[in-house]
């Protein structure tokens, strides 16, 4: 049976005029190389720096390892990429296993996200665990 990946564009509310992509892979390792991708690529459309793409990437492929961990079986990734002027909003969503929980905020992976990215967020309510990783662009 093959798996399917679903990418969608939207344009909400047009007041808050940013761009939102969901892409939707299944919850399995091999498929972070397409978040990783379109992590960089939009990133690369806001003209971060070469560095900050990469440690965007980097925070990306952390924050899905954390959420693959408590994954229930055959769950996917949604993915949330919002676009504004000068920031990049990635949202990670996944069911998760009864019982599931994330790292600590003071573990090492936390301390990893929360370096990468201007801001790093998590909530988990037993079904479902989120990770929001907020990245602003340095002026040049």
């Amino acid at each position: 049976m093959g798996s399917v990946t679903q990418l969608q564009t939207t344009h909400p509310e047009p007041a808050f005029g940013d761009d939102v992509v969901l892409l939707t892979v299944p919850a399995d390792g091999g498929y972070l190389g397409v978040l990783r991708t379109a992590t960089a690529g939009l990133a690369a459309r806001l003209h971060f720096a070469l560095d900050e793409i990469e440690d965007l990437r980097i925070a990306v492929d952390e924050a899905c390892a954390m959420l693959l961990a408590i994954a229930t079986r055959g769950a996917d990734l949604e993915c949330r990429f919002a676009v504004t002027d000068d920031a990049l909003t990635v949202e990670v969503t996944v069911a998760t296993v009864r019982g599931a929980r994330l790292p600590s905020e003071s573990s090492f992976a936390w301390k990893v996200l929360t370096a990468l990215t201007t801001s790093a967020a998590a909530e988990a309510n037993g079904r479902h665990a989120t990770i929001r990783l907020l990245t602003r662009r340095t002026e040049n």
